[in-house]
């Protein structure tokens, strides 16, 4: 499976490592940027091409990274057939039913509200859970697609 991955400078550090860890699960991993750490860029810039891209390969899942998570899921959101839902610490248990309830295919990380450890987690379990088949999530995720 291809992994998109992209972050702004408050992101840029955790992508990195979670690149390497990534690797070492044998995924295919498409880095989008910042390619640098750049105190001044704009997350859009990195985030949009990540989400582009995932609309375009439905077999392939992104992750997005920032101070909050928030603006980067609102840009990934923003383009068509992408489900971006959002972690920033606690539970995993969101992302599991982010996947299986929602399709979600873009994962937003709050980068300054988590621990490497947390990330990683949050990492496994979106790439581990299939969305559900259920009949009633299939239809409202289609309703989203529109």
């Amino acid at each position: 499976m291809k992994i998109y991955i992209g972050a702004d400078h408050a992101g840029y550090e955790l992508k990195e490592k979670l690149k390497t860890y990534l690797g070492g699960l044998k995924y295919e991993v498409i880095d989008k940027g910042a390619f640098t750490l750049d105190p001044s860029d704009d997350y859009p810039t990195f985030i949009h091409p990540v989400a582009e891209s995932v609309a375009g390969d439905e077999t392939s899942r992104g992750i997005v990274l920032g101070g909050s998570g928030q603006g980067e899921a609102i840009d990934a959101n923003r383009v068509k057939k992408v489900r971006a839902c959002e972690y920033y610490g606690g539970t995993s248990e969101v992302v599991r039913v982010s996947r299986e309830h929602n399709n979600a295919n873009i994962l937003s990380i709050g980068a300054r509200f988590v621990t490497e450890d947390q990330a990683k987690e949050a990492v496994k379990v979106f790439l581990e859970t299939e969305a559900s088949n259920d009949e009633r999530h299939i239809r409202r995720n289609n309703e989203l697609d529109k």
